[in-house]
């Protein structure tokens, strides 16, 4: 048994480094490192149960698609995409709105929803100055999609692949449970966008004619390059589906993919291995640590015994707190640390209780993600997108997320309830 100075200190440590991640006045990085090292310091936690809590099966699967999309970004098909659909809707403004947005959606549920924004913000803008239109709605839709899609699949968005790694739910489970209730919440927000925004999306034709004009073959860099990115990529996403089957970990498909894609196209490892988001990798580490020395004093423990008194360990109550609680945090924290505390408390719930805790993961997972549309520091694509368009007239402030962003998030949440209680509770 720890003592309660043990278990103060560790509450202290987690408290002011969660608190200093929240104010994004440090390098959250930095900061998940450096509490680690305090609990480990501290001794709080031995450098073997420590490394012990990292979720290698986590880390592997953000590596292993980290260096897949890395590849596969630099043959250009993203931007032939993307160009593509913006001809096929003849210039429309509305029909391309409509377009990135699924587009956006689909690429989001099978790679990082980061690196889609990334690719596609350039695109809107350029299509958008053609049209002589603000880039607003476009990049907001955007925005709202990366974050809604990335809730379908098991690798769409970080938090699916932790609760992944931490349960016996595979790629197939994520699709099955996730995808029906994701898909209707993109039709709602479609309808909602179309609402909003439907009346300013007008332009002049000759203006649409210039969009036609636009030579989307020229983005394809490397043809053969290509050729190999897309049958590796579609190998990965074919392990993915059947992963369970083949009684294979995710982050082994992953790594797979990564290794035979490294090897094929024949390029610099050392180039690619450069531009893999280290600090985002590194962030996850100091956060398991931090999370595996609240388990490992108690603490979690307590907070579930706390969670059950509240709820009497009904399933109903706490399946919605779980999925209200979850989104309103994630609209205003980093969705990422939250999920890393939420996996060992439900855990626990199911240890202490009778209770089925499967519809507790999906509450969490819909919670989490659709919780980073809420707010302008909910999720890493809206920052991303934000700071792209920092410097333009067309600047996402948070007061200007927030009337777009929040109500949009409560009626996914609204959707996402109706869903568990009918199909799970």
């Amino acid at each position: 048994m720890f003592s309660s100075a043990s278990i103060l200190i560790t509450t202290a440590i987690f408290i002011i480094t969660y608190a200093l991640i929240v104010s994004e006045k440090f390098n959250r990085t930095s900061l998940a490192l450096l509490g680690a090292a305090t609990m480990l310091a501290f001794k709080i936690v031995s450098q073997e149960h420590a490394f012990e809590a990292i979720d290698f099966n986590t880390i592997g699967v953000l590596i292993g698609m980290m260096i897949i999309v890395i590849i596969t970004k630099r043959t250009g098909i993203f931007q032939y995409v993307a160009i593509k659909a913006a001809k096929v809707a003849k210039g429309d403004p509305w029909k391309i709105l409509l377009a990135f947005s699924i587009l956006t959606a689909v690429s989001s549920a099978f790679l990082a929803n980061v690196t889609i924004v990334l690719l596609i913000t350039p695109i809107t803008l350029v299509i958008t100055e053609t049209l002589e239109i603000s880039p607003l709605p476009f990049l907001m839709s955007q925005i709202l999609m990366a974050n809604i899609g990335g809730t379908a699949t098991l690798i769409g968005d970080p938090p699916n692949i932790m609760i992944g790694s931490a349960t016996d739910l595979g790629f197939m489970d994520f699709i099955i449970n996730l995808g029906p209730i994701v898909t209707v919440i993109i039709v709602a927000i479609i309808f909602v966008l179309k609402f909003m925004y439907g009346k300013e999306l007008h332009v002049k034709e000759e203006l649409k004619e210039k969009i036609l004009k636009f030579d989307e073959n020229k983005s394809i860099e490397d043809k053969v390059l290509l050729r190999k990115s897309l049958f590796v990529l579609a190998l990965t996403v074919l392990g993915f589906v059947i992963h369970q089957y083949l009684h294979f970990e995710s982050a082994t498909i992953a790594i797979i993919g990564a290794a035979l894609l490294l090897f094929i196209s024949k390029l610099n490892p050392e180039e690619i291995l450069l531009e893999i988001e280290w600090q985002t990798i590194f962030f996850f580490v100091g956060l398991f640590i931090l999370v595996g020395a609240l388990e490992e004093v108690g603490i979690i423990e307590s907070m579930a015994k706390a969670l059950i008194s509240i709820t009497n360990g009904n399933l109903f109550l706490t399946t919605i707190l779980v999925l209200w609680v979850s989104a309103i945090a994630s609209a205003f924290i980093d969705n990422i640390p939250f999920v890393a505390t939420m996996i060992p408390l439900i855990n626990s719930i199911g240890t202490m209780t009778s209770m089925s805790i499967m519809p507790l993961w999906w509450a969490l997972a819909l919670g989490a993600c659709l919780g980073g549309n809420g707010s302008l520091v909910g999720a890493s694509p809206n920052l991303i997108v934000a700071g792209m368009v920092e410097k333009t007239e067309y600047r996402i402030s948070f007061g200007r997320f927030f009337k777009v962003g929040f109500p949009i998030m409560i009626l996914s949440l609204i959707i996402s309830t109706i869903y568990l209680i009918v199909f799970y509770l």
